[in-house]
């Protein structure tokens, strides 16, 4: 069969993400902290447009929108084409001189600058300590070496990653010189640093204690499992001693600390800023957003009256009503963020009247469709306006994707989400009996008969997981006087 090319029409749609759709949904995105970034980096490159610095209370879509003024000048300029014979020629040079600085001006004296990020504090890590431990301890320079490596393979809890055989093989050492440094650092401030596993890390605090030799080093060194499912009294009755003497040993086991480094981060704290309040007028509840301190934005009155200068180049003009159309699009897609997340926080709170009311108990099953249809937006948008954005309620601060949940129909016809059922469970263990702790199939009973929710075993299990709680065997405690 022969082929040949041939040429046709075909009439298809396709949508575009022109750049200013994408701003607009780059913008509605952002949480309220990387928008006051935005809106400041806008203004910062875009002359046209300017903060409003006047006082003001309350933050109203009008004042967020473009003003009247605003609209009316870029119309002029859209609506009026520039032409050459629109140019005249303007004495530039003469202008700027007549614009002078309002400060006396001096005389130019050369100084050195001052480097700022020399002076910048810095918060002190594990690593940084150490090292500042290890050069002023008694070591050679040889020894700081291998004290250098031990440090820089240590995980972010303080114990040490690699062996010291692998230390050993990498710098070309003897194992015995690897172990003396290892130990030394061993007793750096925190104590325990650099252990190769939790055992070591007690074992060297003990040490340090001065409690070498007696029961409280036998009981960690020998019945660390027993000691972990807190079978206590086969600790007892292993070591030949009463129960009074184990509880007094683990007295002291419990003031140590499994985790040297943890007093010592690199993590930066991420601080969170509420878009949206919840407050309680009367019987009503009331969505408000975070406007306090957002920047208001206006066009410049400068620029406005600057584009019906006849006398202005028609290069300088074509420029301002670039930056003018930008800075148009630029607030009214603010705008449009702002009365969406309203929309949006309103619908979802409208659903969630009962966790405002009781708290996490009163938490409904909700998905985006719910919102998106109560709304009239896409699901798509609604998940866009949710990330990331955190609502303050009377109950705390929560992510606005923590109200969307599946969920479970009690007996009666009443739906509870997942969330609510992780509560239940929370609840149910901080008051059972420690020394007889409930299995996830007793869990699961309870729920049944005092909330009328059905769970399965294996979803209790799935859940108390997630809530980062032990399993019964592990929580088991025998009561230390």
């Amino acid at each position: 069969m022969a082929l040949e090319l041939k040429q046709h029409l075909k009439l298809t749609q396709q949508l575009v993400l022109t750049p200013q759709l994408q701003q607009a949904i780059k913008l509605l995105q952002l949480n309220r902290i990387e928008l006051e970034q935005v809106i400041r980096q806008e203004a910062e490159i875009n002359p046209v447009l300017e903060q409003d610095l006047g006082d003001h209370q309350t933050v109203s879509f009008e004042d967020l929108g473009p003003s009247e003024e605003d609209m009316a000048a870029l119309s002029a300029v859209s609506d009026s084409p520039l032409g050459p014979e629109a140019v005249k020629d303007f004495d530039w040079d003469r202008y700027l001189e007549d614009t002078g600085s309002a400060y006396p001006s001096f005389a130019f004296e050369e100084k050195e600058t001052l480097d700022y990020e020399r002076r910048l504090s810095k918060p002190e890590n594990l690593s940084s300590y150490l090292l500042w431990q290890l050069h002023l301890s008694d070591l050679d320079e040889s020894q700081r070496e291998i004290g250098e490596y031990i440090i820089g393979n240590l995980d972010a809890h303080g114990y040490l990653s690699i062996t010291p055989e692998e230390i050993a093989t990498d710098l070309k050492v003897p194992l015995e010189k690897v172990l003396f440094v290892l130990r030394k650092i061993q007793f750096f401030d925190p104590v325990g640093v650099a252990a190769r596993d939790l055992q070591e890390c007690l074992l060297i605090q003990i040490e340090h204690l001065g409690l070498k030799g007696t029961l409280i080093e036998r009981i960690v060194s020998q019945h660390m499992r027993e000691l972990e499912f807190g079978q206590y009294e086969k600790i007892a009755e292993a070591c030949g001693v009463t129960m009074a003497d184990v509880e007094a040993a683990l007295k002291v086991i419990k003031g140590l600390e499994p985790r040297p480094a943890r007093n010592f981060t690199e993590e930066t704290p991420q601080y969170i800023e509420p878009d949206v309040f919840v407050v309680k007028e009367g019987d009503e509840w009331v969505v408000r957003l975070n406007d306090e301190s957002l920047p208001r934005l206006r066009i410049s009155p400068y620029y406005r009256r600057l584009l019906q200068d006849p006398a202005l180049p028609l290069s300088a003009k074509q420029f301002i009503q670039k930056k003018l159309r930008a800075a148009v699009w630029l607030i009214k897609s603010i705008e449009q963020r702002q009365r969406t997340l309203l929309k949006v926080s309103e619908s979802i709170m409208n659903f969630q009247r009962d966790f405002l009311e009781k708290g996490i108990t009163g938490l409904k099953p909700l998905i985006l469709r719910d919102v998106a249809l109560d709304v009239g937006l896409h699901e798509s948008t609604v998940s866009r306006v949710t990330t990331g954005k955190y609502i303050d309620t009377p109950h705390g601060i929560f992510e606005l994707k923590f109200f969307f949940s599946t969920g479970y129909t009690r007996a009666n016809g009443d739906q509870v989400s997942t969330e609510t059922v992780k509560e239940y469970i929370k609840r149910i263990i901080a008051e059972e009996d420690p020394t007889k702790p409930y299995s996830d199939q007793k869990i699961a009973d309870i729920l049944k008969k005092k909330h009328n929710i059905k769970v399965a075993r294996r979803t209790v299990a799935k859940y108390r997981d997630q809530l980062g709680i032990l399993p019964a065997n592990r929580r088991r405690r025998r009561l230390v006087k």
